[in-house]
Order: C-alpha cells, then sequence, then structure tokens
C-alpha cells in the first residue's frame, strides 16, 4: 500500500512543474482543463487501479487466513503488527500462538 502513496507522490512532484511550465504556452480556459485531465489520469487513475491490483493479489490472505482474524493484523498494509511481518497463505508470523481474536467492531470492518 505504501508503494501506491509514494509513485503518486513521485507522479505529482513531477505533473506539477510541468503543468507549470505549460501554463504560459496554453490559453487560460484549456490549462484548467489540461490540468483536470492529467491530474486523473498521471495521478488518480493509475492509483486506483494499483489499489485495485493490491486488493486482488491480497484477497485470499485477508478472507482466507488465520491472520486476518486477529487483532494484530492490519489488512491496510497485510501485516501483523505484533511482529511486523507479512504473512502468506503458507507462513504465519506468530504461527498461531500470539493470535488474539477481534472485537466484533474490528470484524464487521474487516467483511465490509
Amino acid at each position: 500500500m505504501g508503494g501506491i502513496i509514494f509513485w503518486a507522490i513521485i507522479r505529482t512532484a513531477i505533473l506539477i512543474p510541468a503543468l507549470w511550465l505549460l501554463q504560459g504556452y496554453i490559453e487560460y480556459k484549456y490549462w484548467w482543463w489540461l490540468g483536470i485531465i492529467s491530474i486523473y489520469g498521471v495521478i488518480i487513475h493509475p492509483a486506483t487501479i494499483q489499489y485495485r491490483l493490491f486488493i486482488e493479489k491480497n484477497r485470499d490472505i485477508i478472507k482466507n487466513t488465520l491472520c486476518s482474524t486477529c487483532k494484530h493484523f492490519d489488512k491496510t498494509a497485510i501485516i501483523c503488527l505484533l511482529h511486523d511481518k507479512h504473512p502468506t497463505l503458507d507462513l504465519l508470523p506468530c504461527e498461531g500462538l500470539d493470535w488474539e481474536p477481534m472485537n466484533d467492531y474490528e470484524k464487521k470492518e474487516l467483511h465490509t
């Protein structure tokens, strides 16, 4: 997840100076449209695609592992916060020894 945010920041850092340089060459009313379209096309759309791929890649870990029902699991980063390791389908960071159930509120959040 951090990679998605990192690359969105990098693309923003490149796009802002590029749009600023283009401001002198394009009429003002068209420059706003170019800015809006380029922000969507260069920053927002690639980030949403990367997020969708991230969720798709980790769907089985989120839904089908013991870690996903533990209170130490962070589903946004797919990490065990207690051991600071990423679980996989074949590897549980604590091997089930430090597993603690989520409270009812966290369970509702996980399945939405």
